[in-house]
């Protein structure tokens, strides 16, 4: 990954109903508003995803640069949820392996549109969510 300009960026699939709610939980939680978010689908997300060797046309995992580096899969969704406000017990959940922790990430990813459904467009986040969407 070259070094990317911005820090504390959400890159997520904005079609995902799951990964969408996802945003949501994160968003009401992160008091501070330290993290910003970008669908995958938007031309900022595409870009970044593309600089992390993401398909933006098949993403398989959703992804953060924190403290200037990026982190995908269980590594990703553990990163942000250490650093939100009540949340710090998280960090004890990298004691498990790595490969047992994505083999889980991995098996949720694969079956996301499934279980949770798919939007036919990205969603559109409210006024407050909206300031911190980047496209």
């Amino acid at each position: 990954m070259q070094k990317w300009p911005d820090d504390d960026v959400i890159l997520f699939d904005g079609v995902c109903i799951f990964c969408s709610r996802w945003v949501r939980f994160v968003a009401q939680r992160d008091t501070a508003k330290r993290f910003r978010f970008t669908p995958i689908q938007s031309d900022y997300g595409a870009k970044l995803a593309r600089n992390l060797g993401i398909d933006p046309d098949d993403p398989d995992t959703n992804a953060v640069v924190h403290g200037g580096e990026a982190y995908t899969k269980s590594d990703a969704a553990l990163r942000v949820l250490s650093n939100l406000p009540g949340w710090a017990w998280t960090r004890a959940l990298f004691a498990a392996p790595k490969p047992l922790r994505d083999l889980v990430y991995n098996l949720i990813a694969r079956n996301r549109y499934r279980i949770f459904g798919k939007y036919d467009a990205c969603f559109v986040p409210d006024a407050d969510l909206r300031s911190r969407v980047i496209e």
